[in-house]
């Protein structure tokens, strides 16, 4: 993808320029001839799977025990049962693959060398597939005075760049208790989340219950099993803000340092981005991904097989995430970027790039 959107830019670009390439597209096609001219190949990077605990099978159970349970009880809506996470993130985001020569053993990246510099993003949505407002926090005493963040997303500072018992409050009280209808069903709510310290304090415990919030904290090591969040969601999120970032990266928007240097993204524009990706997921695969943790599934046992679908979201293929790296683009998609689909063979190619 990054190689076919610098392609594109470069044959727009008037210095650049070269007789012939008046009609270039820089399709598929067009791409994996150059790579093949030139030795290229995709690289990725291992990855590391959560080891998961030894007695999975009791704790799965057990959980869906306590949420069958509570369901029963309280009857929720499934616009009262939601879930929270926070997930790390950098201001530098380059993608698992890249592409190398064959045969290189060491491959280099292009960043703005902030790839260890991290904030954390707030995450939330609910069984009826409603994705409530995400939450930023940066690492930094306080925020700009004069910086004008994006509507529908909340930012905050703090010195550490994390989530802590306070902010987890503000949460609850802003967020959670913000959600849809909240305010006039005044009922009770299931709340499904880690066990992140800040997650399970007395305080917290307490005002959860002071606003009817019954906490279903996920057994350590079963994040990936049973947090909607973990399972289908955090993943396209992240490679949905990795693409403005790569598309970012290559228009020369980057600010420069007196040395030359890129400079990292602005925090506005970081918010931006965070917001754009969040709305981007469907509405569909947030209502899945509660299924296919056997949270929101129907109570007569007619939708249990989600549990058992093979639809992991993080193998690259998965087509209910729409993996925007695959280059298997959908039309759509192809259309928006490149001003033509794939299965369009463009008439002349050239050897320019």
């Amino acid at each position: 993808m990054g190689i076919r959107l610098r392609a594109l830019q470069m044959a727009k670009d008037d210095k650049l320029k070269a007789p012939g390439i008046e009609n270039f597209v820089a399709s598929a096609g067009w791409c994996t001839g150059f790579m093949n001219r030139y030795g290229l190949c995709l690289r990725q990077r291992t990855k590391i799977s959560q080891k998961l605990p030894k007695d999975l099978d009791e704790k799965v159970r057990s959980f869906h025990s306590f949420i069958i349970k509570q369901r029963k009880i309280h009857n929720y809506d499934l616009g009262d049962i939601g879930n929270m996470d926070e997930t790390p993130m950098t201001f530098d985001l380059p993608s698992n693959r890249t592409v190398a020569s064959l045969g290189d053993k060491t491959v280099l990246l292009r960043t703005t060398g902030n790839e260890k510099n991290q904030f954390t993003v707030v995450l939330s949505c609910l069984a009826n597939g409603t994705k409530l407002r995400p939450v930023i926090i940066f690492k930094r005493k306080t925020l700009p005075k004069k910086v004008n963040f994006p509507p529908r997303i909340t930012v905050r500072a703090h010195v550490k760049g994390w989530m802590d018992e306070d902010g987890t409050k503000k949460w609850l009280e802003e967020v959670w208790n913000g959600r849809p209808g909240a305010a006039l069903k005044k009922k009770p709510s299931l709340l499904v989340w880690d066990m992140f310290r800040a997650h399970t304090s007395d305080d917290i415990k307490m005002l959860a219950k002071s606003s009817q919030v019954t906490l279903a904290v996920i057994p350590g090591g079963l994040t990936s099993v049973l947090q909607p969040l973990d399972v289908c969601l955090n993943k396209p999120f992240k490679d949905r803000v990795r693409k403005m970032w790569c598309e970012w990266m290559s228009s020369g928007q980057a600010r420069l340092t007196k040395g030359g240097n890129m400079m990292k993204p602005d925090i506005e524009l970081i918010a931006k981005w965070v917001r754009d990706a969040w709305e981007e997921i469907p509405e569909d695969m947030v209502k899945h991904t509660f299924k296919k943790c056997g949270i929101s599934n129907a109570m007569d046992g007619s939708e249990d097989s989600a549990l058992y679908e093979d639809d992991s979201c993080d193998s690259d293929d998965c087509e209910l995430c729409d993996n925007v790296y695959d280059d298997n683009l959908t039309p759509a998609t192809a259309e928006a970027l490149f001003g033509h689909t794939d299965e369009e063979e463009e008439e002349s190619s050239f050897e320019g790039f």
